[in-house]
C-alpha cells in the first residue's frame, strides 16, 4: 500500500493519486475521486513531528504525558500544501496494561476523509453506522483539557479494537493494538492537541516506525 514509496497516495484505500493538473484542481483517486492524499510516512522524529503539527489544519493528538515505558512511533497527514493537514494519524507503542507490546493510534480529521475507517480496518470513510452512540460511551479521555466520550466502533477485524468520537467538532479515533491493549483507554487517557504544546515536545521519546502506519 502507500507509504516509504516516496509520493502521496489515497488515504481511503492507498492506492495511487493523480497530482492536480489540467482536468482536475484537486488530487484524484481513481476509486474514491477527490481526495486529500497521504503524505509519504517518513520516521518517527521530533521534526518530522514538527512538519506534521505545523502544517495541521486539525489537531495532532497525542497522550501526553506518554504511559510508563511508551514511545512515539510515527506520524501520517494527509492534505496537500494548499489544503493544509486534513487529517492526522499519531502513532504509539509500550507495554499493554497486560504485558506483551501494544499500539495505539489516534486520528483526528475532517468528516470524510477516511483515513481513521483506513487504519480501523473498517468501511469509511466515517465511523457513521459502526458506532454504538446509544449506549453510554464506551471510554472517556481528555482532549486538549475536554472530557472527551468515545464509543466503541464495530467491524473491525478482531486484532484490534477502535473507538470513536468527536473533539474539537473533528472525528477522534483511537485504534488499539491488540485488543487487550484497548484497557489503556479505560484509563481517562490524557490527549493533547500537539498545536498548542510547548518545547517539551523536543523531550520526546521516539521508537522504530509503526508498520501500521504503512498499513
Amino acid at each position: 500500500m502507500g507509504g516509504m514509496r516516496g509520493e502521496p497516495s489515497c488515504p481511503k484505500c492507498g492506492g495511487r493519486v493523480r497530482a492536480p493538473g489540467l482536468f482536475a484542481d484537486s488530487w484524484q483517486c481513481d476509486e474514491h475521486g477527490t481526495v486529500h492524499p497521504l503524505q509519504p510516512v517518513v520516521p518517527p522524529s521530533v521534526e518530522a513531528l514538527g512538519v506534521v503539527v505545523h502544517r495541521a489544519q486539525v489537531p495532532v493528538w497525542m497522550p501526553w504525558p506518554l504511559p510508563v515505558g511508551w514511545l512515539f512511533s510515527g506520524v501520517a497527514a494527509a492534505g496537500d500544501d494548499r489544503s493544509g493537514g486534513r487529517a492526522t494519524a499519531v502513532a504509539c507503542s509500550g507495554p499493554g496494561p497486560l504485558g506483551g507490546p501494544g499500539e495505539l493510534m489516534l486520528i483526528a480529521e475532517e468528516l470524510g476523509v477516511g483515513l481513521g475507517a483506513r487504519y480501523a480496518g473498517i468501511p469509511g470513510p466515517d465511523p457513521g453506522p459502526g458506532m454504538c452512540v446509544d449506549k453510554p460511551p464506551h471510554a472517556k479521555v481528555l482532549a486538549a483539557g475536554r472530557p472527551t466520550p468515545l464509543w466503541h466502533v464495530g467491524g473491525a477485524p478482531d486484532d484490534r479494537v477502535v473507538f470513536a468520537g468527536e473533539a474539537r467538532g473533528l472525528w477522534l479515533w483511537a485504534v488499539v493494538w491488540p485488543e487487550q491493549t484497548g484497557l489503556l483507554m479505560y484509563d481517562e487517557l490524557v490527549l493533547t492537541d500537539l498545536r498548542d504544546a510547548g518545547a517539551e515536545v523536543d523531550m520526546l521519546p521516539c521508537g522504530a516506525l509503526s508498520p501500521r502506519l504503512l498499513g
